[in-house]
């Protein structure tokens, strides 16, 4: 396996609206070549306490080198204090999908 030049990124967000809001910004600015999102029952410690609630989960398909840009962009949008913003490699894909995903954040 080589390594393929890009990445997703996760987020979540408080409801589907602010999801949408966010993954259309990324893909319209050409930080992210496509961005998946779904509801996901969330359980976290904030505050000191252990938090419920349900989130919207965003997995976004960007270039490595444009990570820095990625996450400045969520932190500019993103409603919480402290989001969750975290980068997992692709080390690899089908040659056709990784072309496209190539040309789609241009």
């Amino acid at each position: 396996m080589r390594p393929s030049g890009f990445i997703e990124v996760r987020t979540t967000t408080a409801d589907r609206a602010a999801a949408e809001a966010l993954a259309e910004a990324l893909v319209a600015e050409r930080l992210a070549a496509c961005v998946h999102l779904w509801p996901v029952a969330s359980m976290y410690r904030w505050d000191g306490e252990v938090t419920k609630g349900e989130e919207h989960v965003l997995s976004i398909r960007a270039r490595a080198d444009r990570f820095g840009a990625v996450r400045d962009r969520i932190l500019a949008l993103h409603a919480y204090e402290v989001p969750e913003i975290v980068a997992l490699p692709i080390v690899d894909g089908a040659p056709a999908y990784l072309a496209w995903l190539a040309e789609a954040d241009g």
